[in-house]
């Protein structure tokens, strides 16, 4: 017996010191910080998964992943002050991004002179990704093509608590979509707001990825949406029509920014300028069924061209410095028609 606890005591100490040598192999295969990188994203994975994968296997540069809502990962760069974990922020709509400039070291792309016009903020705070119009949509099924041309049908009550919209207190693209209402439409504010939230019916979604299933299964009529998610949602089968309001929408992009006092900021340099290359631009309308930012990089041919489409003036700044009272309102429209 004795004999047999030596041999087994033997034994784990072998494989603990092959385990220690094993673990002790595989730190050396790490990189060490100058070929490392910390991105926080908002995107799905099936965007950040293939552009990440690239950079790493063009640049050699080993890049963590923190994924999460886009206000939530702005607000812990915020609290990580002067000492920050992360190095890029990817994603977020440009009136999230406006709230957090102070957070972000300006820079300039090489190529920034490819950028479309509007696209590129003043101070260059941050680095647009690529271009989201907001669309209407309806279901091919229930409406015709010539029952829904614009905001103004949104008011009609005769889609009362058939209307896909995802709530804008949670939805970046459902605050765009609902400025770039009020804007189109003009008029008094509180007003229109509260004609669109009786419309609603309390029925309001808490994800925009919600907002096509609705409408294309028939729980909805008609919806509010961007246009990169409506058309691959339709290029996958589902029964909906796309219509860009006759008075006018919005076309804002998303970013990529350069995080102050960076840990790895060479690396977060090189990874801007990745995702505003032109190959990176053609993966964006090729793969994500999404608009370039680039002037020389073609979107898809079967949408119209943006010049072809009539856009608002959308009040970028005005818009993130009066989110929070807008949202403040936006609740108190909605507290008593929400089950």
């Amino acid at each position: 017996m004795k004999r047999l606890t030596l041999l087994l005591c033997a034994l784990l100490m072998c494989l603990s010191a092959c385990g220690s040598q094993e673990s002790d192999a595989l730190a050396s295969l790490a990189p060490g910080e100058e070929h490392r990188l910390t991105v926080y994203t908002s995107h799905k994975e099936e965007v950040y998964g293939p552009i990440v994968k690239e950079f790493e296997e063009r640049t050699g540069i080993w890049v963590t992943v923190v994924t999460g809502g886009t206000n939530e990962l702005l607000e812990r760069i915020h609290s990580e002050g002067d000492r920050p974990e992360c190095d890029v922020m990817f994603g977020g709509g440009v009136e999230s991004l406006m709230q957090y400039e102070t957070d972000f070291e300006p820079y300039t792309c090489s190529e920034a002179d490819q950028i479309q016009p509007g696209l590129r903020p003043a101070g260059d705070a941050w680095a647009p990704f690529s271009s989201l119009p907001v669309v209407l949509i309806y279901n091919t099924r229930l409406v015709s093509e010539d029952q829904l041309t614009g905001w103004a049908d949104l008011l009609d009550p005769r889609w009362k608590g058939k209307i896909a919209f995802a709530d804008p207190s949670v939805s970046g693209s459902g605050y765009t979509a609902v400025m770039a209402m009020l804007v189109a439409l003009g008029g008094d504010e509180a007003d229109l707001l509260e004609q669109f939230a009786d419309n609603l019916d309390g029925k309001i979604l808490m994800d925009s990825g919600d907002v096509v299933g609705a409408v294309s299964s028939g729980e909805c009529s008609v919806g509010i949406t961007l246009e990169e998610t409506a058309v691959k949602r339709r290029s996958q089968g589902a029964s909906i029509g796309i219509v860009y309001p006759v008075e006018g929408t919005s076309n804002l992009p998303d970013g990529t920014a350069l995080i102050a006092n960076a840990p790895h900021r060479d690396n977060a340099v090189a990874f801007l300028e990745f995702v505003q290359s032109a190959d990176v631009q053609e993966l964006v309308v090729s793969d994500f069924s999404r608009r370039t930012v680039r002037i020389d990089v073609a979107d898809m041919d079967f949408l119209p061209p943006m010049s072809q489409v009539s856009l608002v003036d959308y009040p970028i700044e005005q818009a993130a410095a009066e989110k929070e009272r807008f949202l403040q309102l936006w609740r108190e429209l909605n507290r008593e028609k929400t089950p």
